[in-house]
């Protein structure tokens, strides 16, 4: 079992940053590749990045790549979403999750434990 725990969300300006941060409870955490989806009003929730369980490898939905950068310290038990040059389109809802393994598809419905999330609205 996996609880996660979103913050670091805000306001932000268009072209300014914000890192979220994901803190995960469990022995285990290392053992779970982990992922950032965001919802927006009125839309269904989509895939941002993703990151193995080791950070060896990484995946990026092409609306925020080279933009946003995921990481992960399992020492500290807590997986990082660095944003930078933010969109107002990127204003949504973020939410970490965590899933049992790798896998080269990254719908919502592969990953097993979810976060509360966290709000993040960038204005124009």
């Amino acid at each position: 079992q996996v609880q996660l725990v979103e913050s670091g969300g805000g306001l932000v300006q268009a072209g300014g940053s914000l890192r979220l941060s994901c803190a995960a409870s469990g022995r285990t955490f290392s053992r779970y590749p982990m992922g950032w989806f965001r919802q927006a009003p009125g839309k269904e929730r989509e895939f941002v990045t993703a990151i193995s369980w080791s950070g060896g490898s990484t995946l990026y939905a092409d609306s925020v790549k080279g933009r946003f950068t995921i990481s992960r310290d399992n020492a500290k038990n807590t997986v990082y979403l660095q944003m930078n040059s933010l969109k107002p389109e990127d204003t949504a809802v973020y939410y970490c999750a965590a899933r049992s393994r790798w896998g080269p598809t990254h719908g919502a419905y592969e990953y097993n434990y979810w976060g509360q999330g966290t709000q993040v609205t960038v204005s124009s």
